[in-house]
Formats: structure tokens, C-alpha cells, sequence
């Protein structure tokens, strides 16, 4: 039971510890070596059974510490009572590690079956733990939160394999280390064996060679920079949807607009949350005029309603979108959220009963299509994505390389003075990365920011202020190897790589030391 208390212990500190090395704090080393206190747990564990117990501990470490701030959704701004909330975000965190836990089961059944532990370790180790975080990231609607590929964004050593094989790519690079530093420490005490030269060229090779790649250049500079205005109007999220407050947050709004002299002007997700069609179209016709008086465009985020055939029996229904529309010189646009934040945007049907326990507005929305293509804007050829959407970086590069500019608004109010907005702004600059594109991020609360194609933020807005940030956006041109695949060699070599290692049960070899 000591022993047992103990490695449990060292799993879920291990799975804590992992959390520092994304944003704020940018240690990225910690990834590595976290993920080997996890490889080496594996590695050594008796029982297909206490594998899964090990994955399933350092996941719910990672999740409990990382994304404590789905509480804050849930209980301060959704109404759901401290105890519920507390033990929703625990269930939540406990379902989303189980897909570590299976890949602990998965490498014990396969690893011993194969008795070759160099592949086990070096090879399959990796790749399970990948198709974990893969699936983790798909199955109902996907949770990619704290997706160790993250990590090396915007400035890790292994960033160099975004551009050609995206976050997931940096993902398996980054399990490959800890899988070597496994090996290391396997083989300290003689370290002129092979096994200890393997780790250690290995480790040299990744830390001198996948540095360089960042050099690489994917894309180019496609005429001169745009001038963009990003407004954050800090509204309390208490407050936002409180019709007492509509009138006073669209004419603040309008001042920041009129004010503005940049060819494109961005607007918070559902800056107004008034439905498009209610809101007077005045002022409308005056955020237009005043964008095309400065030979550009405005994005409004906005919730909007569009009929849409049904049935025979039933021609029509109305479809609620988290929507961006655009106002000004160029014709208007639409874009609908496409990917949803299950439980806030919309309830999965097995969990209907959870209305009764929370008050968030609009939690009703319908799909947008998936087949959007970038608004042709004033500023260039402009791809939306809002709020978790930048999660998603296959569906990111949907748009591209058509898309000469990225924007995301966002409304992270929900979630506080937490980790959230910033661990979310590391998801635009690893998208930047991935397309070779500045990311435009105009949020509520923050991170307003604008991110270069490096994944450098140029400038940002302090936090829970109101203010305008201007930059000076290069819109750009060309396509990244991971704009033309997108997931998909990732997704075939991993699993090349298990179907090797099942293949490998029935090739008999004896068992290495």
C-alpha cells in the first residue's frame, strides 16, 4: 500500500508539475522531463492494470492543475452551486484522463506481448501517448486543452516541427525526449553501454538540429502592412448579458469605433448581445460608413438568427449563431461558429438536466458550416475564428492558404483571473506558427493581441482594461507543409507504429535486459 501511495503520489505531481511548462510560465523543459516521471512509471509497471492507473493519475494531475478554471465558469459566472461545480470539474478532468489511462493499458498488453523494449519505449511509448492526446482532442467535439505540443510554443526547442507537422507533431518530438531521458537513467550507471549512447545522441541531436528549423521560412510578406485596431471593452461577465446594460456597452463601443482610424477594426466576441436583427440599424449604418470613411472594415461579433429549411412538414426553423459580421466598404460578410463548447454553447443531449443548474445566455447555438471561406476585406483576405475554435488547428487550416490574415475574438470573462486567457492566447501563437500567419485577437477581457507568423506577440493589452490596441498587420501569402496535410502524417504514423507493434506478438524473440 506505501508503495502504491507513493507512485500514485508521483504520478499526479508529475501530471501538476507539467502545467508550468505552458503559458504563463513558458518552462517548457518541464514537459520533457514530467512526461518521463510518467515513461518511467510505465516502463516499469507490473500490470496492464496499474499502467492505466499510472496514465489516468498523471492526466488528472495535469487537468485538475491546469484547467481549475472551468470551476470558475461553472460556479461564479454559470450559478452552479460551489459543490456541484467542484464536483463537475473533477468528473470532467477524471473523463478526460482516461484516454491516458488506456494508452497505459494499450502499451503494458502490447509491450509485453512484442518483449522488445527499445521499440516499446522509444517507439510505441510516444505514439500511444500522442493518440491519446489525438483522441482527447476529437471525441465528443474534443478537448485539446494542455496538448503537450503547446508547450514549445512560441519559443520551445521542437517548435520547428509545427509549421511541417503541426502541434501534434511537436507532441510525439516531445515524448520522444522523455522517452530517452527514460532510457538515460536507465543506463546511467554504465553510461558506455549502448543504450546510454543512444539517449544521449538522441537528446544532442534533438536539442542541436530541431532548433534550426525555426529558420525555415514557409511563407512571405504579400504587400504592405494593414493598419488594424483591436478593441477590448473589459465588460464584467456579471454584467454583459444584463439588458440594463445593452444601451450603455453598444454606445461605448460606437465611441471606440469613431475613433478609430485603421483599415480593419475588430470587435470582441458577441461585443453586442443584442440578436443582429434587433439591433437598430442606424447604428449599424453608422459603424459602416465610418469603417469605409477609412477605406476598411469592421468586424462585429455579434449573435445572429437565420432561417433555415427543415422538413416537409416543417419548411422552416431558426438557427442561433455565435456570429462575426462585417460592416464597411467591402460587401458584408458573415461567419458562423463552427466548432461549439459543449455545455456552453450547446448541451449534449444525455445532459439536458444540467439547464436546470446553470444560467448561461445563448446555450442553444447551431453549427456554422464547415466550408466557410475567408471575408475579402479591405485588409486582405481574412479567416475568423472564435474564441476555443483556435483549439483546433486542422480546422484552422481549413481557410488556408487562401487566408492572408488571422483573427480570433473571444469573451475569456468567463473564466476569471485564471490560467485560461493566456493558456489560451499559446493556441493562436501556435496556430501563427502552423500557417505562417499573423493571429488578431480581440477579446473582452484579454488577451487582446497580435501574434506575427513567428508566434511572437508583437504587443498586447493588459488584462481587465478597456482600451484599443493598434498594430500594423503583414498580411502574407503561401502555404506550410502543415497547411497542405494538416494532421494527417501524424494520424499515419502513429498508427503505422501500433499496428507494427501488434504485428510484433507474433515474431517470437527473446527477452532483452
Amino acid at each position: 500500500m506505501k508503495k502504491f501511495v507513493l507512485r500514485s503520489a508521483a504520478s499526479i505531481a508529475a501530471g501538476a508539475a507539467a502545467v508550468l511548462a505552458f503559458a504563463p510560465f513558458y518552462a517548457w523543459p518541464i514537459a520533457s522531463v514530467s512526461l518521463a516521471v510518467l515513461f518511467w512509471q510505465w516502463s516499469n509497471a507490473t500490470s496492464a492494470r496499474q499502467a492505466a492507473v499510472d496514465g489516468w493519475l498523471f492526466a488528472f494531475g495535469l487537468l485538475g492543475a491546469g484547467v481549475s478554471w472551468i470551476y470558475v465558469s461553472l460556479h461564479v459566472y454559470g450559478g452552479m452551486p460551489a459543490v456541484l461545480a467542484a464536483l463537475a470539474t473533477m468528473l470532467f478532468c477524471a473523463f478526460m484522463a482516461l484516454y491516458l489511462g488506456f494508452a497505459g493499458f494499450a502499451l503494458h498488453k502490447i509491450s509485453v506481448k512484442t518483449r522488445r523494449p527499445l521499440f516499446s519505449l522509444l517507439l510505441l511509448t510516444p505514439t500511444l501517448f500522442v493518440i491519446a492526446e489525438l483522441l482527447r482532442a476529437t471525441v465528443i467535439t474534443g478537448f485539446p486543452w494542455l496538448s503537450f505540443g503547446y508547450s514549445h510554443a512560441p519559443r520551445g526547442a521542437f517548435i520547428g516541427v509545427a509549421p511541417v507537422f503541426g502541434m501534434f507533431g511537436v507532441s510525439w518530438v516531445v515524448a520522444f525526449s522523455a522517452a530517452l531521458l527514460v532510457l538515460m537513467l536507465r543506463n546511467f550507471r554504465t553510461p558506455k553501454n549502448s543504450g546510454f549512447r543512444i539517449a544521449a545522441g538522441g537528446l544532442a541531436a534533438l536539442l542541436l538540429i530541431l532548433p534550426l528549423l525555426k529558420f525555415i521560412e514557409y511563407g512571405e510578406a504579400d504587400g504592405a502592412p494593414v493598419s488594424v485596431d483591436l478593441l477590448q471593452g473589459n465588460i464584467d461577465q456579471k454584467m454583459k448579458w444584463n439588458e440594463s446594460e445593452l444601451a450603455q456597452t453598444m454606445e461605448m463601443y460606437r465611441s471606440m469605433v469613431l475613433a478609430s482610424r485603421a483599415k480593419l477594426i475588430v470587435l470582441p466576441e458577441t461585443a453586442v448581445t443584442s440578436l443582429l436583427h434587433d439591433i437598430p440599424q442606424d447604428y449599424l449604418i453608422e459603424l459602416k460608413n465610418h469603417a469605409a470613411s477609412n477605406g476598411g472594415d469592421v468586424l462585429l461579433g455579434v449573435p445572429l438568427v437565420q432561417r433555415a429549411a427543415a422538413s416537409d412538414n416543417s419548411p422552416f426553423y431558426n438557427n442561433l449563431y455565435n456570429a462575426v459580421v462585417s460592416l464597411g466598404i467591402t460587401p458584408s460578410h458573415g461567419y458562423n461558429k463552427q466548432h461549439l463548447v459543449a455545455f456552453g454553447e450547446f448541451m449534449p443531449p444525455a445532459f439536458s438536466t444540467v439547464y436546470q443548474w446553470l444560467n448561461i445566455p445563448l446555450s442553444n447555438m447551431s453549427r456554422g458550416s464547415t466550408n466557410q471561406a475567408p471575408m475579402p476585406l479591405a485588409a486582405g483576405r481574412v479567416a475568423i475564428n472564435i474564441c476555443y475554435e483556435d483549439a483546433f488547428g486542422n480546422e484552422i487550416a481549413w481557410q488556408l492558404p487562401n487566408a492572408q490574415l488571422l483573427v480570433n475574438v473571444s469573451n475569456m470573462a468567463w473564466f476569471g483571473r485564471s490560467l485560461a486567457a493566456e493558456q489560451h492566447m499559446q493556441f493562436s501563437q501556435m496556430r501563427s506558427i502552423e500557417t505562417s500567419r499573423w493571429m488578431l485577437r480581440a477579446t473582452n477581457t484579454g488577451m487582446t493581441a497580435a501574434i506575427d507568423e513567428t508566434g511572437k506577440i508583437i504587443a498586447a493589452l493588459p488584462q481587465f482594461t478597456r482600451g484599443t490596441l493598434s498594430v500594423n498587420a503583414q498580411p502574407r501569402i503561401g502555404a506550410t507543409p502543415y497547411v497542405r496535410w494538416r494532421d494527417w502524417p501524424v494520424v499515419t504514423f502513429c498508427g503505422l507504429i501500433v499496428l507494427l507493434g501488434i504485428g510484433l506478438r507474433w515474431i517470437k524473440q527473446p527477452l532483452q535486459k
